[in-house]
């Protein structure tokens, strides 16, 4: 999802100059002296050094301490592989403080992706991947609430979302809460991996419709973004 989590990056980002630095990587314009703040959460010294250090190089970061997490900021938390502490750190970073979250990881298992979604994280990234160009892209794409998954992490991801829509398959009856018929063919063609753009003509909306049923439901039903939203329709059985 370009749109939402299931757009999976795996080549170089692209150089930005300090003018633009802060552009989306869909080209729309940077905004004029925005900044994005950045707060680095590591188990070690070596490792939030090293993020720190690459961070740095570029006008658009505006590095703040761990003690300064608020709405708005990107939170880059490192591990090895997410455990509860992390799903508890993580949810108090994105629901209890309002931040957007990078997790930069060795690994995720299986059984954790979903709920690594449901956290509010849209934005992972390998360790052995971690260049400075692909963690700025990463915390890009979080400062602006879209996806940024490994491939091989959205093909497994894909995997379950394949799963739960054939175990949700034999269920009939209304849904007691509300999705709506639209926001569920919206939410099932972004967990299938399509951006705003083939959603629309998939579905013969214009994009802003497309773009109006997305925020319409991530506010009615309180959720961070699409990831969240996509999760959220997977639990519940609507796709």
């Amino acid at each position: 999802m370009t749109s939402a989590f299931v757009t999976a990056k795996t080549g170089p980002a692209r150089p930005a100059a300090a003018t633009d630095a802060a552009a989306a990587t869909d080209g729309s314009p940077a905004v004029p002296g925005h900044r994005i703040r950045v707060v680095v959460h590591a188990p070690d010294p070596i490792s939030r050094a090293g993020a720190l250090s690459q961070l740095r190089q570029h006008p658009v970061i505006d590095l703040r301490d761990a003690s300064e997490t608020g709405p708005g900021t990107v939170a880059v938390l490192i591990d090895d592989t997410p455990d509860e502490a992390t799903f508890a750190r993580l949810r108090r970073l994105v629901r209890g403080e309002g931040a957007r979250a990078v997790l930069v990881v060795n690994t995720v298992r299986e059984a954790e992706l979903l709920d690594l979604v449901e956290c509010g994280v849209g934005a992972v990234v390998w360790r052995h991947e971690a260049t400075t160009q692909r963690l700025l892209q990463a915390v890009l794409a979080a400062s602006r609430g879209d996806g940024d998954l490994p491939t091989d992490l959205l093909g497994r991801l894909l995997g379950q979302v394949r799963m739960l829509q054939r175990s949700a398959a034999g269920r009939s009856g209304p849904h007691a809460t509300g999705v709506t018929t639209r926001e569920a063919d919206v939410l099932r063609l972004i967990a299938e991996g399509l951006d705003t753009a083939e959603i629309a003509g998939k579905l013969s909306y214009s994009e802003r419709t497309v773009k109006n049923v997305m925020h319409g439901l991530t506010t009615r039903l309180h959720l961070r973004n699409r990831a969240h939203a996509v999760a959220y329709a997977l639990r519940e059985g609507y796709i």
